[in-house]
């Protein structure tokens, strides 16, 4: 048993089980690599919280797991590898369907992909960047940059200095909290409720519209 696992057992706020004890048994045993692989995991599957894997890093670098300033080399490299996946997987995807997606969804239209496309031209780059640090879109935002043929130099720059910064935020805190690190948890699950139900209401104000506006020719 190592050092993390034993520190972890012992203590009161123990995550033996669940997500949080998974990361811990894989950064017992692949190290820094786990830590990568943990958050990585975490930009493929948004519902994975790096809320949670990221203080436990920050946590294990304060246990001598591994140094802090390989924590935050590790889980910013398993950051950018995963948008870089999400990136090459929307640029596979390409225009030519996602026009296709669009025309035939109902209540979309070809020409909300082109504001978009239009939108992404000017604010593309501050979307990449600040949507690192935002729950959700810092996984989904990848999509996009490759699906518009984003320069994937800029994207990947972008995308390293958003992760370096959102990912510093939780290890240092994991970090200097020590065995209390899941206090960050309830701080960041009020953002990310924030944010979803932001999110929720934009899309219930656009299917809201969008209907109107499709039942106003049957009704004249």
């Amino acid at each position: 048993m190592t050092i993390l696992t034993t520190v972890m057992t012992e203590a009161a706020n123990a995550p033996d089980s669940g997500l949080a004890g998974w990361t811990v048994d894989l950064m017992d045993t692949l190290g820094l690599f786990g830590a990568a692989l943990a958050v990585g995991m975490d930009n493929l599957f948004p519902p994975i919280p790096s809320e949670i894997i990221l203080p436990l890093a920050g946590f294990a670098a304060s246990q001598g797991t591994f140094s802090l300033t390989g924590a935050l080399i590790a889980t910013t490299v398993g950051s950018v590898s995963g948008a870089v996946l999400l990136y090459w997987l929307g640029a596979i995807f390409g225009r030519d369907r996602a026009v296709m997606v669009f025309d035939k969804v109902p209540l979309l239209k070809v020409s909300d992909l082109e504001k978009t496309e239009a939108w992404f031209a000017k604010h593309g780059g501050m979307a990449v960047f600040f949507g690192r640090m935002v729950p959700i879109f810092r996984s989904l935002i990848s999509l996009p940059a490759g699906v518009e043929k984003m320069s994937f130099a800029l994207f990947l720059l972008l995308t390293t200095l958003g992760s370096l910064i959102w990912n510093s935020i939780f290890v240092i805190a994991g970090y200097r909290l020590g065995e209390n690190w899941d206090a960050v948890e309830p701080y960041a699950n009020v953002f990310q409720k924030i944010v979803v139900g932001g999110v929720l209401l934009v899309i219930a104000v656009f299917v809201f519209v969008r209907v109107r506006e499709k039942r106003r020719p049957t009704a004249a």
